[in-house]
């Protein structure tokens, strides 16, 4: 499965990033780019080969509140998020991906949670109090965990 933004190109960065990254933020051409074999191997993988933003180090749910940056109130829905998400309190210290939630996920890798679970991590979305924007990037600093990847 292949989860991508509507649009086909997305103009976020310099021209000498996208250039760097080699598919000019071309939707399209990430997907006919992608290796099938690959996914199937290892299960998921990032659309993006930028690090900036997202990595390493984006998410820090225990940063103390008044070095919070205003514009990423998703840090600090992290930790209460999480909980109710994996039901535990093992929350990383750090959780980071290349940023815009584009990815690919095997088959394999997604049928390794349960159905209850995605069940739990949508009627999180629609309860939430977060608002969209918000509950939103949390995922998006998730969706590597939620498909067997490290935080970082």
């Amino acid at each position: 499965m292949v989860f991508i933004h509507s649009h086909q190109k997305h103009k976020h960065g310099t021209r000498a990033e996208r250039i760097y990254e080699g598919i000019d933020y071309d939707n399209f051409e990430s997907v006919r780019a992608l290796r099938l074999e690959f996914v199937q191997r290892n299960g998921f993988t990032n659309l993006r080969c930028l690090n900036n933003p997202g990595c390493p180090s984006e998410i820090q749910p225990f940063r103390p509140e008044a070095e919070r940056d205003p514009l990423r109130p998703q840090e600090g829905a992290m930790a209460a998020a999480w909980t109710e998400l994996f039901q535990n309190d093992n929350v990383p210290q750090i959780l980071a991906a290349p940023c815009c939630a584009q990815f690919a996920v095997s088959r394999a890798q997604v049928q390794k949670r349960s159905r209850e679970e995605y069940e739990r991590f949508r009627k999180w979305l629609y309860e939430t109090p977060l608002d969209d924007a918000t509950s939103g990037r949390v995922f998006e600093y998730l969706w590597h965990v939620i498909f067997g990847k490290e935080p970082v």
